[in-house]
């Protein structure tokens, strides 16, 4: 398992726009999930929205994707905001949540990918391969009706299994990343950020 955080704000990063005209909000109203196209098609990304959104959580998201960036491989994303203050005011209140994420999701086992704490299930160094799959979060500018502020766009992604994997029995990308997700779930820090109101656009 590989996890990191980085930032990508100015110079033309991508800004997640909150309240985009397909946004749902998953905290009102969690039986709209069904109208998310793709967590319809992938069940494990549906229970981490669920997860994500419940009113436990520290955070709640605002938009998803999912996608084969090569074949046989898979992987999501998910624009996640906090809880109180429904934006980060500053970046710092952005990284502090990303360190103690990512500090976390290194402590954590995932037994739905075969992972101990601190594993890298699926590597195949002889033949160079990397970790089966890999979590980053990204923290990126956000803006919400006339607010600004910072938000994090979490990726999760599986590599394709290589033929020697599957004649293995090593599990379907699919199935690795349904299991990177649990991870995820379970490793959500459980306090929030600090409630500070996002700044308003002049």
């Amino acid at each position: 398992m590989e996890a990191d955080w980085e930032v990508e704000i100015g110079g033309g990063a991508p800004v997640i726009e909150v309240l985009w005209p397909g946004f749902v909000d998953l905290r009102a109203a969690p039986e709209r999930i069904v109208e998310i196209a793709e967590a319809a098609a992938f069940p494990p990304l549906a229970g981490l929205l669920l997860a994500l959104n419940a009113p436990e959580s520290p955070v709640w998201t605002s938009k998803c994707d999912r996608w084969e960036p090569e074949p046989g491989a898979l992987g999501i994303y998910i624009d996640m905001l906090p809880r109180e203050g429904e934006l980060f005011a500053e970046w710092g209140q952005a990284e502090a949540f990303c360190r103690e994420y990512v500090s976390r999701l290194g402590s954590i086992a995932f037994p739905e990918c075969g992972g101990e704490p601190g594993s890298e299930w699926g590597e195949d160094s002889s033949a160079g391969m990397g970790p089966a799959y890999t979590i980053d979060l990204v923290i990126r500018a956000a803006v919400a009706d006339r607010s600004e502020g910072f938000g994090i766009t979490a990726y999760l992604g599986a590599r394709a299994v290589t033929p020697a994997e599957k004649a293995a029995g090593r599990m379907t990308a699919a199935e690795v990343l349904a299991g990177a997700m649990a991870g995820f779930q379970n490793a959500l820090p459980p306090a929030g950020p600090p409630a500070t109101a996002g700044s308003k656009l002049q």
